[in-house]
C-alpha cells in the first residue's frame, strides 16, 4: 500500500493552545505533543531562515520512529537568486537537513508569484539535484505559465513531484509526475478551513492517486484559528 502523511505547515502557534495544545504545555513538548497525533509535520520556518544542523538534529531527537518532516526550501533559492547558481545553497540545504536523517522527507521548493516560466533556469536546476538522489523533492509552482508538458517533463526525469496547491486562487493541475505526490491545502472554497463536502472530494482524490502507486504527502497550512490541525485530522478519519 503506497504510504500516506498527513499533517501541517509548522507546529509552533500560540493561537493553538487550547485549540490542540494544552493550555500551559512547555515549549520543548509542543513537537513531542504533535507527532503523538500526526505522522508528518512541514517544516516552513526554513522557507524564511534555515535552521542550523542541529536544530534539525533536535527536532529529530523528539519525535517517534517513522514519523517524517518535510522542508520547505529557503525562499534565497526559490525567490531572491531564482534557481541561479544554485549548488552552494543547496549543498548548504541539504547538509542542515539531513540533521533529520532517517525523518527526513520531502523538500518543498516554492517558487514566486510573478515569476513566470523560465526552463532553461529550471532545467539546470534539476541538474543541480542529481547528486542528492534519491531524497525527494516537490515543486509549488505560483505562475500558471509554469504548468506545461515541458516542465513536467523535466520533473518526471528527476522522479520531482508537481505540488498542489489548494486554495488561494493559486493555479493548480493535478498531474503526477513521480510515483508520489504533494498537497498543500491553503484554504477552502468558503474560507480558511475546509467543508466536510471539501474534505471527503480530496480524501477520494488521494485514494486515486494512491490506487495508481502513488505515495501522498498533505500539509494544511498554518491558520489563525487552528483549522489546519482540525482539517488534518477529519482527513486523516477519512481515510483510516
Amino acid at each position: 500500500m503506497p504510504g500516506l502523511w498527513i499533517g501541517t505547515s509548522g507546529w509552533v502557534y500560540p493561537h493553538w493552545m487550547g485549540v490542540f495544545y494544552p493550555f500551559g504545555l512547555p515549549s520543548d513538548q509542543l513537537l513531542p505533543f504533535y507527532a503523538a497525533h500526526f505522522a508528518s509535520v512541514e517544516i516552513n520556518f526554513s522557507y524564511y531562515k534555515l535552521p542550523e544542523r542541529a536544530a534539525f538534529a533536535r527536532w529529530r531527537q523528539q519525535v517517534p520512529p517513522g514519523f517524517l518532516f518535510a522542508v520547505k526550501g529557503s525562499r534565497y533559492l526559490t525567490h531572491m537568486k531564482k534557481l541561479k547558481d544554485p549548488e552552494e545553497p543547496l549543498a548548504r540545504l541539504m547538509e542542515r537537513a539531513r540533521g533529520l536523517e532517517d525523518a527526513l522527507g520531502p523538500i518543498l521548493f516554492q517558487f514566486p508569484a510573478q515569476w513566470r516560466r523560465d526552463l532553461e533556469r529550471l532545467e539546470r536546476f534539476v541538474a543541480a539535484l542529481e547528486p542528492y538522489a534519491p531524497q525527494r523533492f516537490a515543486f509549488e509552482f505560483r505562475h500558471p505559465s509554469w504548468l506545461v508538458p515541458e516542465v513536467y517533463h523535466l520533473l518526471q526525469r528527476a522522479r520531482a513531484a508537481l505540488c498542489l496547491p489548494v486554495g488561494w486562487g493559486l493555479p493548480r493541475d493535478e498531474q503526477l509526475t513521480a510515483p508520489w505526490t504533494y498537497l498543500r491545502m491553503h484554504g477552502g472554497q468558503y474560507g480558511v478551513g475546509f467543508s466536510e463536502a471539501e474534505l471527503q472530494a480530496w480524501a477520494e482524490r488521494i485514494r486515486r492517486f494512491q490506487e495508481q502507486g502513488a505515495d501522498v504527502y498533505v500539509y494544511f497550512n498554518n491558520d489563525p484559528s487552528g483549522y489546519a490541525v482540525r482539517d488534518a485530522a477529519r482527513l486523516r478519519a477519512l481515510l483510516a
